[in-house]
Parts: C-alpha cells; structure tokens; sequence
C-alpha cells in the first residue's frame, strides 16, 4: 500500500468524525432511540430488523404482506394496515421504527464542493445545486445529503522549463474538496410514509435510504480503510441493485428492474449484464477507489449462480453475503437476513449516536439568515405590543373591580327600593315615638290606663287609638247603645281627661254595635296616671285577639 492511500485512509476518518459534529440545521433533533426497528416493504413481503444498544441485531424477520382482492396498494392507509398486521402476527413491539425509501423513488447526485466552508453554507451550497439539477420543482422536494469523503486537492499544473522562458508566478496551494451524496424525494413521498405509519398504528421516527442502509450493513460485514470499494449486488425477482461502498460511505448507488431472460439464458443473465454496466460506470470516475470485492445478497436462491458468473466477467473475488455470521445473528434470522440487509443498515443507524446519515424527515437545511435590523423591528414591535397588552390588561382588571362594585351597589339599590315602604312606614313610627318621648309623657301608660277605665267589650270596643301632634288623644268606639256612649263620655272624665262632646251617629256593624263615635281627649297636666290604682274588665271567654289566625277568620 502506497504512502498516499494511508493519507487518505486517515482523511476518511477525519472526514466520518467531522461530519458527525457538523451542526447542520435540521428541522428536529430526536435523541438517541435505545432500540430501533426498520422496515422494509418488498414487494409484498415486509422484511424487518430490530437493533438495540450497540448496534446489536437481536431479531430479523421477513413475513408476507396480506392484501385484499381489491386493494389499492398505492394507497398508504391500505399499505399501513397491511403492515400493521404483519406487526401484530409477529408480536413485536417496535418502539422507535425508521423506514427507508426505495432507490427507484429516490434522486441521487454526487456534488463536489469546496472543503472549507462551514455546515451552513455547505447546506447552501447543497441545495443551490440540487434546485438546478431536480427533475422536479424544488418546493415539492425533500432535499438531505452525506459527506462521503475528501478528495485531495488537485496538484497545480508545473510552470514551464527552460532557458528561453521566463520564470513565471509560484503556483498557489488548491484546497482539498468534499464528496458529497446528495439524494432528494418529492415530499408526497414522505407524506405517503407518514400516513403509512399512521394506518400502522406506530409514530414513524425517521425516515432514510435503502441504499445507505446497505451501505451500512457492507460497512459492517466488510470494514475497509477506504483504500478499496465493495460492491453489494442485491437481487430481487424483478430488479437488481447495485451500491458501492468505501471506507462506510456510499459512493455509486444504481437500480434497474430485470427484463425476463430468453428461454436458453440463465435465470442470472439479465442481473450480470445491469451488474457489470453498473460496475464499468463507477470505474469510468478516476477519483473513485478501486473496486475490492464484491458481495451478492437477496433471497431469491440464484445468488451463488450469480456470484459465480460476476467472478468469471469482472474477474474479482465476489461472494455470497452471509449477515448471520458476520453479525452474529440468531439461528431463526438467518434466512431472513439474506434479503434484509436495508433493513439491517437502517436500524444499526437508528441506534448510533449520529443517527441516520440521510433523513428525510429531519433534513439538513441551510440556516435562516439574519437580518438584524428586521430583528430589531420585530423586537421593537413586540415590545410595544406587549407594553399596549400590558396596559389594557390592567385597564380591563380595573374596570371590571369597578363594574363588579358598581354590580353590587346596584343590587343593594334594588333591594332597598323593593323595602322603601317599609323603611318609610319605620320612619313615621320613629318619628311618633321620638314625638312621645320629646313630649315627656308615657303615651303607653294612658293606652293602658284607658283600657281600664272604659266600659267592657260586651258594651264597647275601641277600634283604633291615635296620638295627635298637640298631645291629645283620639279614639275611634262602636257601642251597642247611645247610653253607653253617654256613660263612656262620664268614665273618662271621672277619669281626669278633657273630653270633647261626643258626636253619636248610628252605624250598625255585623257584630251588633249599634253606634259609632270618634271621642277627643286632652290630657291635662296635673293628670297623674297609676296603673296600680286601676284593674282592667276581665276579657271575654270567646276572646279570639291573642289568636291571629282564629282573629283573621272572625273577621273575614
């Protein structure tokens, strides 16, 4: 091995170890998964791999996909279903689950780009070039890309020699370059994916290449130095794939479906003839290693045939792949893997603390440049809205504490409206009682004292009692005769009261009293009223006023 291949062995590992800390903008950062499944829909066959800490492939599984008669399987909730019962009759639990998107469906181009710029504008950089060669319009596309490796820098062409020439400028140093992977998707493909997981019944986690996950599993069933490539030739019934690998990356990526063979061909005919066309292309690249080895995977049966014939056209070693040894897979999985190393990649990428090298679901893209003074002006407006929010918060919280007070003495209104009668009538008797007590005579002594000295209720009864503003006294009677109303009249003034004529008008009621009288009284002030002197008539037996209720019906 020739001093330059271990340079630029060592420069691919720098290379690996620097883009794993190149702080690309990406559209979300989900951590390290402790374990992974991947899934990969082949044909109507779900090939899967389950990797947990380490990039250790505990369980490896390939288990038709049941469809309908009439199924639509462009459909990605009919797809999702069918996917979601090959999980249930597996009796998985996925956890974190990443798929990879066909190469078929998949635009790949190799991008060389100056080697001394940052992630953000390599990000730049990578899509400026994409949205030129697209074969679709860069706003439906989903655009990621991988450093593959650091080509050297081109030696400066020599200035010419001689006696006659004239010594020209020392030529400058060029800069190294970066070879960079750049594969891009139509978004409804990754929208298709989505609702796929959806219909499943599981959240899908990322979202890669099939060919990198190759990539990947070549990486770890033949580690190399970068010096030399694999080819791994996958092989389908109806198609071929063809990636080639150095030092982990993936440098030429290629699929073509397969025409059926004429009757006298053999069954690996068509396969060899895509394979070795693939092969001259990648050797037609002088920056591109030489090819190494060449690996055959699928699980169609005819890959030792096709093995053999790749030896005898390319005139390399090339070998049937076995995972199962080189991973160290269980006894049930090894026929599984054969067909599953997309799969295998994927998931030992899920769970490597880089993550996947292309993801379509968290794509690196080029940072938002700043405009500072925008940024002011938005901070500036902000700001200001935020004061005015500010503001009109606190003006509606003391509005509303003076509505709420405003709400309260209203009510306290409405309520004292509603008992005005009865504060008014409290008044008046506030006001006859501060007048009786200003006049300096127990009004009720005199109630009590007359109550004694009139003849009894079987006579006479007083029907209201009221206390003039001049101190006299009025009393509204109803006798059974004129003779009582007559001795009336002489009781009280036995009694020491001034009495006005009476003036006796007949008016019956319906208790047979007879006759009616308003009888005037002046209290004079030499009368001295004692209770004790005085004994009232005793009351009647049918005495009904202490009882309101048997009252309101003697009445009504």
């Amino acid at each position: 091995m020739m001093p330059e291949d271990f340079q630029m062995a060592d420069r691919t590992r720098q290379l690996k170890e620097l883009a794993s800390r190149l702080p690309f903008a990406r559209e979300r950062r989900p951590r390290t998964p402790p374990q992974a499944t991947a899934l990969e829909i082949d044909g109507t066959t779900l090939r899967a791999a389950m990797a947990g800490t380490g990039g250790k492939i505990a369980r490896v599984a390939a288990i038709p996909l049941e469809f309908p008669a009439d199924a639509d399987r462009s459909d990605a909730t009919v797809v999702g279903k069918a996917v979601g019962r090959a999980l249930e009759a597996l009796k998985w639990k996925p956890g974190a689950v990443v798929m990879g998107v066909a190469r078929a469906r998949v635009v790949l181009r190799d991008f060389v780009l100056p080697s001394g710029v940052g992630a953000g504008e390599l990000a730049s950089l990578v899509h400026f070039q994409a949205s030129k060669e697209l074969p679709f319009r860069t706003e439906e596309a989903v655009v990621d890309f991988q450093i593959c490796r650091e080509l050297p820098a081109p030696v400066p062409a020599p200035t010419p020699s001689g006696d006659d020439a004239a010594p020209g400028p020392v030529p400058e140093a060029l800069p190294s370059r970066l070879d960079v992977l750049v594969a891009a998707v139509k978004a409804d493909e990754v929208a298709f994916h989505t609702r796929l997981a959806e219909a499943a019944g599981f959240r899908l986690a990322a979202l890669g290449l099939l060919p990198a996950g190759n990539a990947r599993s070549v990486a770890a069933l033949h580690p190399d130095d970068g010096t030399s490539a694999c080819a791994l030739v996958t092989l389908r019934p109806d198609d071929v794939g063809i990636e080639v690998v150095a030092g982990g990356a993936l440098l030429f990526s290629r699929g073509t479906t397969l025409k059926p063979p004429a009757e006298s061909a053999p069954p690996t005919a068509a396969a060899v003839i895509e394979v070795v066309r693939s092969i001259h292309g990648y050797a037609g690249d002088a920056t591109h290693p030489p090819l190494g080895l060449v690996l055959v995977a699928g699980a169609t049966g005819n890959e030792p045939e096709l093995a053999e014939a790749l030896a005898s056209r390319l005139g390399l070693p090339c070998q049937v792949a076995d995972p199962a040894t080189a991973l160290q897979l269980p006894a049930d999985a090894s026929g599984a893997a054969l067909g599953a190393l997309g799969a295998i990649g994927l998931a030992i990428a899920a769970v490597d603390p880089s993550g996947l090298p292309i993801d379509f679901l968290a794509p690196k893209r080029p940072p938002v440049p700043r405009n500072l003074r925008r940024i002011r002006i938005v901070v500036g407006i902000a700001a200001t809205v935020g004061v005015a929010l500010a503001v009109l918060a606190l003006r509606t919280t003391l509005v509303q504490r003076r509505a709420a007070v405003l709400a309260a003495t209203l009510a306290e209104l409405a309520d004292a409206e509603k008992k005005a009668p009865t504060y008014r009538k409290l008044i008046q008797q506030t006001a006859v009682v501060d007048g009786w007590i200003k006049g300096g005579r127990d009004w009720l002594e005199h109630v009590a004292y007359l109550a004694s000295v009139v003849p009894p209720s079987e006579e006479i009864y007083v029907k209201s009692v009221s206390i003039g503003g001049n101190g006299g006294i009025r009393l509204d009677v109803q006798a059974r005769s004129g003779e009582t109303l007559a001795r009336l009249e002489k009781q009280l003034r036995a009694a020491g009261y001034d009495v006005k004529p009476l003036a006796i008008t007949p008016g019956a009621d319906r208790f047979g009293y007879e006759f009616r009288s308003t009888v005037e009284l002046a209290v004079p002030e030499k009368l001295r009223v004692d209770l004790h002197q005085v004994k009232p008539p005793p009351r009647p037996i049918d005495d009904v006023s202490a009882d309101p209720a048997a009252y309101r019906r003697a009445r009504g």
